[in-house]
């Protein structure tokens, strides 16, 4: 036998994955990943038991809720589930998929539109922010259709614009979670950076490469990855974030100059893979990295010139990565040296692909297959 959960498959972003109301999923954590991972078919390469696309970016799961907050609609927790191995991690986020929480919110009922457009506020439950997703409803009910662009995505869709807030030391309490600038981990020097996403950040060169790679010319140099992982492990443990052994966060990042119209290059890795294009989360980070003075991003970057806004100023970044260019808005206040982020924003596009319902193995729902015995 099996059981029956309510689904909805979205696209959002550059990202693929099911978006569940909290309330359809078990209220237990442990036996919540468990589901998670009987759904998703991990821990298998091809995840062929499962509904996950075999890929980082197509192994995610949005979960959604109504919020108890008087300046929320909406909950947010995403989940990563890795492909090859038996590991939910709910530690970080993904912007990506969060493109899409505003219209489920609204297809599901959890939030009333208005017309030509809605305004959905999301908390994000892995960073303990706040989001403002703008939501397409002409008419009163949401759109898909629509001409923006985002690289890594064929087509136009509607556009979702999303503005966090708060977003200043997502895991670690700290723009710079070590205290430094810069760091010199395994010899190579690093700035670690906590905005939406804790990054650690490298210049490509001192890694032995340009930052113009491909994701498949990186993915087939194991010896990158096993120094990579080696500069993350330590820096975690830098920057209070204990053993990271088994996590996704923090996230390592490689950056170079400018090659494509954009202010750097980057290169973002989840992190035993490079990403397809690249993160949003980690966009606003490296967009925040890049205006402090003497990170490993604002040495290299050529960054633009601000216009001032009531509170401080505004930028505008294009980040060139893998696919294409991410685009990226900054507000800041206060000094080159310790500046504050006032609010990072960005358009993303999603669709709604499927819907219907996910069946889970009873004996997983029923709490009964431990993680240990479907690894095995």
């Amino acid at each position: 036998m099996q059981t029956r959960i309510p689904c909805v498959l979205m696209r959002g972003g550059t990202s693929k994955g099911p978006f569940f109301l909290a309330s359809d999923l078990p209220d237990d954590p442990e036996l919540r990943d468990q589901v998670l991972l009987n759904l998703m078919g991990s821990p298998d390469n091809r995840q062929i038991d499962g509904i996950g696309g075999a890929d980082s970016l197509t192994s995610k799961v949005a979960i959604v809720s109504p919020s108890a907050r008087d300046d929320a609609d909406v909950d947010y927790l995403f989940a990563q589930v890795v492909v090859d191995d038996a590991i939910v991690d709910t530690g970080p986020t993904c912007g990506n998929m969060l493109s899409g929480v505003g219209p489920y919110a609204i297809e599901q009922g959890l939030v009333t539109a208005s017309a030509p457009e809605t305004v959905v506020r999301i908390y994000n439950v892995n960073i303990d922010a706040m989001i403002e997703a703008i939501v397409q409803t002409p008419g009163g009910e949401v759109t898909y259709e629509g001409d923006t662009a985002i690289d890594g995505v064929p087509g136009t869709a509607a556009p979702v614009p999303l503005a966090f807030t708060g977003c200043v030391g997502s895991k670690t309490g700290k723009l710079l979670p070590t205290g430094n600038v810069r760091d010199k981990i395994c010899g190579i020097e690093v700035s670690c950076v906590d905005v939406v996403m804790p990054c650690v950040i490298a210049h490509a060169v001192d890694m032995g490469k340009t930052g113009y790679e491909t994701k498949a010319e990186l993915d087939a140099d194991a010896d990158f990855f096993r120094r990579l992982e080696d500069i993350r492990l330590e820096a975690s443990e830098l920057m209070g974030m204990g053993d990271a052994s088994g996590r996704v966060i923090p996230k390592f990042i490689i950056v170079a100059p400018p090659k494509a119209g954009g202010a750097f290059a980057a290169r973002y890795f989840v992190p035993t893979s490079t990403h397809a294009g690249m993160a949003l989360s980690g966009s606003l980070c490296l967009a925040s990295a890049s205006v402090i003075r003497g990170s490993t991003v604002e040495d290299i970057a050529t960054v633009p010139k601000g216009t001032a806004v009531p509170d401080g100023t505004r930028r505008r970044f294009k980040i060139e990565h893998p696919l294409g260019l991410i685009e990226v808005m900054l507000e800041t206040a206060g000094t080159d040296e310790a500046p504050d982020i006032l609010r990072a924003a960005t358009v993303r596009t999603c669709r709604r692909l499927f819907e219907g319902q996910v069946l889970v193995s009873d004996t997983v729902w029923a709490g009964k297959e431990a993680a240990g015995e479907r690894a095995a």
